[in-house]
């Protein structure tokens, strides 16, 4: 046998398989994406996304206070409107007394040391469900919905938020909101994550039954990414990097890892990070319960495959989860 054709001496043992990584997973990786809603004492389970729930902002010191003790670093909060008025423009979206707003105090309040991200997107606060504002017709209405946006941003980072990220997939809203941030003096203060290539995917369906986003009428086909259009996430990558995001986001994960791949190398001075969605995470349980494979393992499996990628930043559910496991 040819010298070079030995390979297995250097993954024979357990230390030096884990050095064949270029990266290893650590807590500070995981991203906990969470559900606030307008009931400030609700504690409400998910049924199609396994151990999650909608929290009222009373609840997020015990529901978050042991997470920050086993090495949670940061949220993502999505805000669920149950008990008011939507409109065409979202105006729920940034209402002092509403849930984002309440609960990015009340965190920032007990713990200091957390890093909060808000999502940033009209389609759970809009009458429509939709993720703009829309002409007569039902068509997105580009202009004011980046203004909208842009304004809704400026109200999460004034509130406290450490980091904005807008989902909504306007053309030119990262510009909009980052000049929005100059302009009022919060650009130095808060990070803008951009859902750059999020695709118009099959695998939502858990997070819209959480959130109450799903649009009343079409679909968002016309602004989310067609799942096979690698070059439309590569330009839109280009883009949402020359309009001044400072994170990079591929979404969903696992179907798109040469999209993440390409994003490495298009954003090589970026962090970047990735959305395991609530389908994918939904998916490993129930083929976990299948009795198809060990959940630990394949949670392991495929958030190594998106680090392998290029990824440095990954929201999943399975957070609290590796909490546990990265500390065995």
């Amino acid at each position: 046998m040819d010298i070079s054709s030995i390979l297995q001496g250097g993954y024979q043992h357990p230390l030096s398989r884990s050095w064949q990584g270029r990266r290893q997973l650590t807590k500070s990786m995981f991203m906990y994406p969470i559900f606030i809603t307008d009931d400030p004492d609700a504690s409400v389970v998910i049924a199609s996304l396994p151990g999650q729930r909608r929290w009222g902002v009373n609840q997020l010191e015990s529901f978050l206070g042991p997470l920050v003790e086993k090495g949670l670093k940061s949220v993502i909060l999505f805000g669920v409107p149950l008990n008011c008025e939507k409109d065409g423009r979202g105006t729920p979206a940034d209402d002092p007394s509403g849930p984002v707003i309440q609960a990015i105090k009340k965190i920032r309040f007990l713990f200091p040391s957390l890093y909060i991200a808000c999502d940033v997107c009209l389609c759970e606060y809009t009458s429509h469900g939709h993720c703009g504002l829309l002409h007569a017709d039902g068509t997105i209405n580009t202009k004011p919905s980046v203004l909208r946006l842009a304004e809704v941003s400026v109200n999460y980072a004034k509130a406290g938020a450490h980091c904005v990220a807008p989902s909504d997939m306007m053309d030119g809203r990262i510009k909009a909101i980052k000049q929005a941030l100059i302009d009022s003096d919060l650009a130095s203060k808060c990070t803008l994550m951009s859902y750059s290539a999020k695709f118009a995917s099959a695998l939502y369906g858990p997070f819209r039954d959480a959130a109450g986003s799903a649009p009343s009428f079409g679909d968002r086909k016309c602004y989310q990414l067609p799942p096979t259009a690698k070059g439309l996430a590569r330009r839109a990558i280009q883009r949402d990097m020359a309009e001044g995001a400072d994170i990079i986001m591929v979404k969903p994960a696992l179907p798109y890892l040469d999209i993440i791949s390409d994003a490495a190398q298009l954003a090589p001075d970026h962090p970047l990070a990735c959305y395991q969605v609530s389908g994918e995470f939904a998916m490993v349980h129930a083929g976990a319960a299948a009795g198809v494979y060990d959940l630990r393992t394949m949670a392991f499996e495929t958030t190594e495959s998106m680090v392998r990628a290029g990824a440095t930043l990954i929201l999943s559910y399975f957070t609290p989860d590796f909490l546990d496991w990265l500390e065995a």
